[in-house]
This record gives C-alpha cells, sequence and structure tokens, in this order.
C-alpha cells in the first residue's frame, strides 16, 4: 500500500553553513492534521505549502513550486545500508515520508491523490546545497547525494486539503511525456545531453524551463 509514513515540519536551528543564519531543514514528525494550500510566490508569499512549517532561505526553497517536499522511507534505507547509521524521517527536510510510492520514478506532471481531498503534483527533484550537506556532516555530501540519483520531489498543491499520518497515496493522472523526477535530475546535474528533452514538457516550473532553456542556449 502506498501511504504516507510520518508528516513532517520545521524545528528551526542555526544555519552556519548560509548567511540566512537559521535554517528549517530540520523537520520532525507530527502527530496531528496538517492543512496544505498552495503558498503563493517564493520570495513573497506564505512559503511553505504546509501550515506550522517554516522556511527562512526564501530564495532557493519554498514556492507554488516547492510547496511541499516529499522523500521515501526505502530510499532513506537505502542510504541507512551505505551511511552505516539510522536516519530518521524527516532528516533530509522532506515535509511528507512516503511509504510505497516510487518518489524519484514519478513523472512530472503526475497528480497525486493524498487522503480525500488534497491533490499535489512533482515539478522536479531537490537540489542538494551546503545547508544539507552541514547538517548531515558526511563529507562531500552534495555530490554523493547527486551521484546517487535519489533526490525525493517537490510538488505543487493543485487541490488544498488536509494530511495525516497513514493517508493513502494513489496516482490519479500520468502525462505521456514519461520523463520522471530522477531522469530531469540527471539532465539537470550530470547529463545535459538530455536537456532538449527536459525542457519541452508540461508541468516544469516555469523559472526553471527558463533556466533550462539558457543553458541549452549557451550549449548549441
Amino acid at each position: 500500500m502506498s501511504r504516507i509514513v510520518s508528516v513532517n515540519l520545521a524545528v528551526p536551528e542555526p544555519n552556519p553553513a548560509k548567511g540566512v543564519g537559521v535554517t528549517g531543514i530540520n523537520k520532525r514528525p507530527v502527530d496531528h492534521l496538517v492543512h496544505v494550500r498552495a503558498p503563493g510566490p517564493k520570495t513573497t508569499g506564505l512559503h511553505s505549502g504546509l501550515v506550522g512549517d517554516q522556511i527562512f532561505d526564501i530564495e532557493h526553497h519554498g514556492g507554488d513550486d516547492q510547496a511541499v517536499y516529499a522523500y521515501a522511507r526505502q530510499d532513506y534505507d537505502w542510504w541507512q545500508a551505505r551511511l552505516s547509521r539510522p536516519l530518521a524521517n524527516g532528516l533530509f527536510g522532506e515535509n511528507l515520508t512516503t511509504e510505497g510510492v516510487d518518489v524519484n520514478g514519478a513523472v512530472i506532471g503526475e497528480r497525486w491523490r493524498i487522503g480525500p481531498r488534497l491533490l499535489l503534483q512533482p515539478t522536479f527533484g531537490r537540489i542538494p546545497c551546503v545547508t544539507f550537506q552541514h547538517k548531515m556532516g558526511e563529507p562531500r555530501w552534495v555530490k554523493t547525494f547527486t551521484r546517487a540519483n535519489r533526490p525525493g520531489a517537490y510538488l505543487r498543491v493543485l487541490e488544498p486539503g488536509e494530511v495525516w499520518a497513514g493517508d493513502p497515496v494513489s496516482v490519479e493522472d500520468r502525462p505521456a511525456h514519461g520523463v520522471t523526477i530522477a531522469q530531469a535530475f540527471r539532465a539537470y546535474l550530470t547529463e545535459p545531453q538530455l536537456l532538449p528533452e527536459l525542457v519541452e514538457i508540461d508541468g516544469l516550473p516555469d523559472d526553471l524551463r527558463e533556466t533550462l532553456a539558457e543553458r541549452l542556449h549557451r550549449r548549441r
């Protein structure tokens, strides 16, 4: 069964890795219902899609196209085996820890029904940053995470609703283009030859599409 294992909200902590000074990457499971809605523009809106969550680096995180971040428990288990340490839900900064959901294999633009009302749509993978590396305390973590190609998925909110641990997750619609979160992540970071296919698909965030188009133009 595909379901939400935990819903995680930020517990702010100091962030010596960036000038922002505080980070919300430290997220911990909560045992209550959480309302999810579209937060609006990245720098001027409500930042996170989850009521009660907090985002501090608003230049790089949050907004409608990064309203929610999901990571799969099976990918955590994969990392645990390689890092030889336990990894708790929320450690990577995800709002939703899933079970039985192929998050990295999700097609960009498909629709996830969570519980009776909430409808989310994967937009792109999580790009690792120095804050993430500092949080993990692993040498060269940014490169290690990138090579593994298990980025998890950012999602936009198509229909607001509530989410709680245990809610079922189902895919209601899947675009025919077939480009997955993992494929798009590779194109963006390690395999630029895939950019022509990526830049044409529906469902990409507009600002990301512009960035990719500029990069493709320079390559040509």
